[in-house]
């Protein structure tokens, strides 16, 4: 089996997975999403009715982090899809939890990638409200706040506080949603425009 490396697994994921979704009015996909105040990253994002993370493990790369990056994507992301070498299969299986989706991805003898679904991501039900609204910037937090009926005088709170209130009055879906409107508000994020 020839090996493969993130970068080319990363742009074939793009390529034949996430093209459609790219170009969709009401979706996001990003590279490297910070988490929990860049405590992890995530390889790609895809933000759209949920926030659904795709972490690359390649055959040159260990699993040995893993177990790590699942407790903070646990937290944040409504679903998971592992995208790996077929080495990381087993162990990926007995490593994460079941909402969590496997994408096998192999190397042909051309070296053209090719994916094969090993589980379907379902949604993670321990996702936490307070740790899906560290996706939002502070300004980003006050304004979806100042929306909310809130009684206390919220403009100087830490952001903390901020996302406490946040998932304390909205649902999951709700913040999603939110995540989603200011993140495509955002000017020149990235490195690129917003989208209108």
């Amino acid at each position: 089996m020839t090996a493969t490396k993130d970068t080319e697994i990363r742009a074939a994921l793009h390529d034949k997975k996430l093209n459609a979704l790219r170009n969709a009015p009401d979706t996001l996909v990003i590279d490297e999403l910070g988490l929990s105040h860049a405590k992890a990253r995530i390889d790609v994002a895809v933000i759209n009715g949920y926030v659904h993370g795709y972490e690359i493990k390649s055959s040159l790369d260990t699993l040995d982090r893993l177990p790590t990056q699942i407790e903070f994507y646990s937290q944040c992301l409504e679903k998971l899809t592992l995208v790996c070498a077929p080495r990381h299969v087993d162990n990926a299986l007995a490593a994460i939890p079941d909402w969590c989706g496997i994408l096998e991805v192999k190397k042909g003898t051309r070296g053209g990638l090719s994916f094969t679904t090993v589980r379907k991501s379902a949604v993670n039900t321990d996702v936490s409200a307070v740790q899906l609204a560290h996706l939002l910037w502070r300004p980003e937090a006050l304004a979806l706040v100042a929306r909310l009926d809130v009684s206390e005088k919220f403009e100087k709170m830490p952001r903390k506080e901020l996302y406490e209130i946040i998932a304390a009055h909205l649902s999951i879906k709700q913040i999603t949603a939110a995540i989603r409107e200011f993140m495509q508000l955002r000017q020149a994020w990235r490195g690129r425009p917003a989208r209108a």
